[in-house]
């Protein structure tokens, strides 16, 4: 299903295209008719494909893809389009959490607190540790559980729902941009002022904060593409 997502996001099979059928599917990969069908279904769940009944697949356009799978954004992100893909992602945490922060400042009451502060000392503990595949992937994790229990605060389950995806989605796609050595210094006073104003109760504050803490991200990842390009950019850090 992974080679069959790639050549779809590539453009390799082109949209109103159709997918190989089940049977040449099940010879080509060495598996069985049933494999064969779930791997279509599988496209058909992520709105890769459309089946007909008696006719086959069609690939569809991306704008029916599910952007927030992994499997699909992974795809993307090994491809030309991983540069306006991240941006988009980050424009929907722009869009979603700058408010989403002056609302938990407003809402958040004693056991919130509580838990964003403990999702604090975890991110500072994770970035302490020395540079490792694991302890990498232990400031990410750490990193999502504090913008989670911000949304916690906020008390809305469906906004909750939303962000879980985007963050999950970009959890593989964290990894190649990580600058592990500026953390002490950036990353984590950044996360420690939009915590203390989401605490205080200050909203203009934690909208603030939120908003110069997601500028920084996009700065680095103008900085980077910039430098792919071969164009003269200044050293900025990455802040998960």
């Amino acid at each position: 299903m992974q080679d069959l997502i790639s050549l779809i996001v590539s453009g390799e099979m082109e949209p109103e295209s159709w997918l190989p059928r089940e049977t040449d599917i099940a010879a080509k990969y060495s598996v069985s008719r049933g494999v064969a069908r779930e791997v279509i279904r599988g496209l058909e769940e992520r709105g890769l494909v459309k089946v007909f009944h008696g006719r086959g697949a069609q690939i569809t356009p991306s704008s029916h893809w599910d952007m927030f799978d992994v499997d699909v954004l992974g795809a993307q992100l090994s491809g030309e389009g991983r540069r306006q893909i991240l941006r988009d992602f980050l424009e929907c945490r722009q869009l979603v959490e700058i408010e989403a922060s002056g609302l938990a400042a407003e809402r958040t009451g004693a056991a919130a607190g509580e838990a964003l502060e403990a999702a604090l000392d975890e991110l500072r503990k994770s970035a302490e540790r020395s540079s490792s595949p694991s302890a990498e992937r232990r400031f990410h994790q750490a990193d999502i559980a504090f913008h989670r229990a911000i949304i916690d605060a906020t008390g809305n389950s469906a906004l909750a729902g939303l962000i879980e995806r985007i963050h999950a989605a970009l959890l593989e796609a964290r990894y190649p941009t990580a600058r592990p050595q500026y953390r002490l210094e950036r990353a984590i006073p950044e996360h420690e002022r939009i915590a203390a104003a989401i605490i205080a109760g200050d909203a203009t504050a934690a909208r603030e904060a939120m908003r110069a803490h997601l500028s920084t991200v996009k700065e680095y990842l103008d900085a980077e593409f910039a430098s792919a390009e071969g164009l003269e950019t200044a050293s900025a850090p990455v802040i998960n």
